[in-house]
């Protein structure tokens, strides 16, 4: 009888479990094309990782080598890397979910795919031998080639890869030169202040990069015994503000781990050479292109293949006008391929037909290739690919700043900047005092004034000077400055400086942690002043006698004029020089 029960208990169990399993598969088919999840209904989070693909982390644990663990099973199941789905070959995948992967596997054309060891042989070797001739000299390639420590060539190389994110070669490679001076090892910049770190990084934009990247090197020396993580998976995971990008950078570079990279030159080359008109930024797009980039990296030389991708579309395989007669890969490009059939069917010049392939997906639309309201532009040829993502347009915000000065301050004229909250845009930076809010002049100009006054007192409203506006793009935000001015006289001295507030000399602001819409705000004020004084110099030269249009004296300058300078000279002096004698008439006496 006990036998019995206990059979009868266990073929429940059985039938309870085939059926959860069931209810999981319609769960998971439903939920599918959101995003990844268990057939168990249970969410996986997706990371890249090396060799087969990806890696899941579901209930804390980590699953890496494209396979996964089911609930109730003990074994790995494989787990497709191009489109995130359980392979339907194991029993216990849910049959509507086969099909379902059958569908989309199905819809994408080997059309868009490497099929043979032969053509990706080709593409590494063209790819290697075309970078080894024409790779540019940069100066984080030149550290990375010669640093024999592990760590600190793995630091280097982190460096210029978080620089480079969203900012221009050209623009790097001075900030890069500085920083390593400055910081040449993990353990300079973990002691490093953030203060100075966003004094270095002043002007490259995308400030939080500089403020994760020390808190990285603090966590290398202080949790991680001062080593790097070796793997792309482990950087990704232990390291802040470290994605699948970077960390793959990292892994091949620095520790020639076999990992491909994607970033914005390799989805441009890889949707060219595989004629992929989707849009990069689509779920499955993305998969594919990451999939495609471990499988093109060349094992023996991972670091130098990686770079050559991107070294090739950022300067050959271009955005705007490719230079497609230097590409090593032209021949394997699917894109020139494409160009030429198009030339060939419209130009009567051109008897005979190209024999070239055409996506042919099994079932329905192809997932890789463009829409139908997407038509071939006969005029952009290669530049047809790859889709442009639709973006959104940055908000728009106006703020008030305020350029406060202390012309006769001891030690010289100071201005006034203040600090921005820690968290947030452009955090921890300085800057003028600024309120933000509606675009209207006059509650801008009041909310501003009383600003100014919470930092220096009490400050005549007559003296806050409208001198114009600036305009600065951030990531998502298009933010316009109206921009004053206002110069403390002697009735109105600051003596005490409230926390959170510097007096900079103008030498000081230049070297200072501010950002470029804060230079911008100063230079507006400066060509401003200099107009003015350039008019008052030209009013005071005006009204000097013999200086009349056509006179000697107007044409000819004295040793005596040259020894004692106009009235209009002087103020131009003591606005340019910083240590004119004190005799030098005001620009308040001067305006009177």
């Amino acid at each position: 009888a006990l036998m019995k029960k206990s059979g009868s208990a266990m073929g429940s169990h059985h039938k309870k479990q085939s059926s959860s399993h069931k209810g999981r598969g319609k769960r998971a088919l439903s939920s599918i094309r959101a995003k990844p999840s268990a057939p168990d209904g249970e969410a996986l989070s997706l990371s890249q990782d090396s060799g087969a693909g990806f890696t899941y982390h579901k209930g804390g644990q980590r699953l890496r080598g494209g396979t996964r663990l089911q609930s109730g099973c003990s074994a790995p199941r494989p787990w497709c890397t191009a489109c995130a789905r359980v392979i339907p070959e194991f029993p216990e995948t849910p049959a509507g979910l086969a099909r379902e992967h059958e569908e989309v596997r199905g819809s994408i054309s080997s059309y868009h795919l490497f099929r043979d060891s032969v053509e990706i042989t080709t593409f590494r070797g063209s790819l290697l031998s075309w970078y080894d001739r024409e790779k540019r000299d940069l100066p984080w390639r030149r550290r990375a080639e010669d640093e024999v420590d592990l760590d600190r060539r793995a630091y280097a190389v982190w460096v210029s890869e978080v620089m480079l994110q969203q900012t221009q070669v050209a623009t790097v490679m001075d900030y890069y030169t500085r920083w390593m001076q400055k910081w040449p090892t993990l353990q300079d910049l973990a002691s490093a202040s953030l203060e100075e770190v966003n004094q270095l990084w002043a002007g490259l934009g995308y400030y939080s990069r500089g403020r994760r990247l020390q808190e990285g090197a603090r966590k290398v020396v202080e949790e991680l015994g001062g080593h790097m993580p070796r793997t792309a998976e482990t950087l990704e995971r232990l390291l802040p503000g470290v994605g699948r990008y970077t960390a793959r950078a990292i892994a091949s570079i620095a520790f020639g781990q076999a990992t491909g990279v994607v970033d914005g030159n390799v989805v441009r080359v890889l949707c060219r050479v595989r004629a992929i008109g989707a849009d990069p930024s689509n779920t499955l797009v993305s998969q594919q292109l990451w999939s495609l980039a471990d499988q093109l990296v060349d094992p023996a030389r991972p670091g130098d293949f990686n770079q050559a991708s991107m070294e090739l579309g950022a300067t050959v395989c271009t955005p705007q006008r490719p230079l497609c007669s230097q590409c090593p890969v032209q021949r394997l490009c699917r894109a020139h391929q494409r160009v030429e059939k198009e030339q060939l069917s419209i130009s009567p010049c051109l008897p005979g037909s190209l024999d070239v392939e055409e996506c042919a997906p099994s079932t329905g639309q192809c997932q890789l290739c463009a829409p139908p309201t997407e038509p071939w532009d006969q005029t952009l040829g290669v530049a047809n690919f790859p889709r442009k993502a639709n973006r959104r347009p940055p908000r728009e915000e106006c703020s008030a700043t305020c350029v406060l000065e202390q012309p006769r301050a001891p030690g010289g004229a100071r201005i006034l900047l203040v600090q921005r909250p820690s968290s947030g845009l452009l955090a921890g930076l300085w800057e003028f005092p600024s309120v933000t809010g509606e675009p209207s002049g006059q509650s801008l100009h009041k909310a501003l004034l009383q600003k100014l006054q919470s930092w220096a007192g009490p400050l005549p409203a007559t003296r806050l000077q409208h001198i114009g506006q600036v305009v600065h793009t951030f990531s998502h935000i298009k933010l316009t400055y109206q921009v004053y001015g206002l110069v403390l006289d002697r009735q109105n001295p600051v003596t005490i400086t409230p926390p959170g507030a510097r007096w900079l000399t103008r030498d000081e602001f230049h070297t200072a942690a501010v950002s470029t819409a804060m230079k911008k705000a100063l230079t507006l004020l400066f060509l401003s002043l200099f107009c003015f004084c350039l008019h008052v110099f030209r009013v005071y030269e005006g009204h000097q006698p013999g200086t009349c249009k056509g006179s000697k004296r107007s044409q000819v300058s004295t040793p005596s004029s040259r020894k004692k300078p106009s009235p209009g000279q002087q103020v131009l002096d003591s606005f340019f020089l910083p240590h004119v004698p004190t005799e030098a008439p005001s620009l308040n006496s001067v305006v009177h």
